[in-house]
């Protein structure tokens, strides 16, 4: 089954009644084996609608390294508000802009087999745009195919958005060494005096407001210090980011403006200089989102593994589970135990990459080859792990649709 289901707003929020979606979803999938990849319909629906609503008007390009599956891309760029899509390598890049006509690599590429691939094809010269923040990166790709042996190179420039706090230090990214109007306006003057180079747009994405949770159960004043410090560093980048494109607007006929984040749609829709938004991980909604104040995501994504021994009344052991989110090591990376509640990692394995015992009130209550459903704590990251996801709607498997590691594709 391959057919994916149009997305529409769901007239009912399933995923409020814990005990009937997740058991919905077991039932559904009982005749498949683990590792089972689940995409819930109308979660994500829920979702995507979500998304366009705290966006208020503005495109959502989406991140595709926060789903990585192309029957989900397609399904959500179906939807009038999001158009276009902001890839991770140029790899991928190409891949996708064959059946899609606008791509923008969300970071610098040095591969010199993809960049001779896009210097030498004018349809993906056309469709796909590459990110640069420094002339490097641009004597790198003339070194590779000189201006007048190539098509004209669509390039953005990407303007840091870290926020400096006197108490907490350099809150963000390390990204781009764009920092200033200047530093912006010096680069975009050496891109359009250069030969086999177009720039067309900017990109400023605000990670420390985007994507750090600002309500963490239990947590209250460090959640606390976290509002106050997006409020403050919103002020301040949208100044910036403002005076940024106003600069680079005087040389250059920017096509586009790419800002925010998932966590941050309903803010950086409100600035004039952005004309477009960046967001992803709110499709599938990893559990990191769940510990934001100015939206609810559903749980559309997760995965269930198979108990395999009870090593005591109560544990439970299932096979594999060490599906760990990047970034800094943490409690908060560790996959989600979704379902059966009342089951917790054992302190001294946790996540394991052939097996995970897991204890609690549930385990005395679960059998051999019962499943226990978890949730990644980043959206795309587990679908390097899956090949395919099984799309429940209305408590049945409707489409069954692979990822890009079930199309024979691992990007990065």
């Amino acid at each position: 089954m391959t057919d994916f289901p149009p997305l529409v707003r769901p007239a009912a929020e399933k995923w409020r009644n814990p005990d009937r979606y997740w058991s919905d979803i077991a039932r559904a999938t009982a005749h498949l084996d683990s590792p089972v990849g689940v995409i819930e319909h109308a979660a994500l629906s829920h979702n995507a609608f979500d998304m366009l609503d705290r966006a208020a008007g503005i495109p959502i390009r989406i991140a595709s390294k926060s789903v990585r599956v192309r029957a989900v891309l397609d399904a959500v760029l179906a939807l009038p508000g999001f158009e276009g899509v902001l890839a991770y390598t140029l790899d991928e890049a190409l891949w996708l802009a064959q059946t899609i006509d606008d791509v923008v690599v969300g970071y610098p590429t040095v591969e010199r087999g993809p960049l001779t691939v896009l210097a030498l094809s004018a349809e993906l010269a056309s469709r796909v745009t590459l990110m640069v923040d420094s002339i490097e990166q641009l004597d790198l790709i003339d070194s590779i195919r000189p201006p007048g042996g190539r098509e004209s190179i669509r390039v953005a420039i990407e303007l840091d958005m870290s926020y400096s706090s006197r108490l907490l230090g350099r809150l963000g990214v390390w990204r781009s060494p764009v920092r200033t109007a200047d530093d912006a306006l010096e680069l975009a003057r050496a891109i359009t005096m250069r030969a086999g180079f177009r720039l067309v747009g900017m990109m400023a994405y605000e990670s420390q407001v985007a994507g750090v949770p600002d309500a963490q159960p239990g947590r209250a004043l460090e959640s606390a210090m976290v509002k106050d410090m997006q409020r403050r560093s919103f002020a301040e980048l949208c100044a910036r980011r403002a005076s940024a494109v106003t600069a680079v607007r005087g040389i250059a006929d920017l096509e586009f403006v790419n800002g925010g984040g998932t966590g941050s749609l309903h803010l950086t829709s409100g600035d004039p200089s952005v004309t477009e938004l960046g967001a992803g991980s709110g499709l599938l909604a990893g559990h990191t989102f769940d510990g934001f104040t100015a939206f609810r995501p559903a749980p559309a994504s997760a995965w269930g593994l198979s108990v395999v021994r009870r090593p005591a009344t109560d544990r439970v052991t299932v096979l594999g589970g060490g599906w760990v989110a990047s970034g800094p090591s943490g409690a908060d990376r560790l996959p989600q135990v979704a379902w059966p509640e009342e089951l917790s990692w054992a302190p001294r394995e946790q996540a394991g990459e052939v097996q995970s015992p897991l204890s609690g009130k549930a385990a005395g209550r679960m059998s051999v080859g019962d499943r226990v459903w978890f949730r990644h704590a980043k959206s795309g990251e587990a679908s390097e792990r899956l090949a395919e996801f099984a799309i429940v709607h209305d408590g049945t498997v409707v489409a069954t649709v692979p990822t890009y590691r079930g199309e024979g594709k691992a990007f990065l």
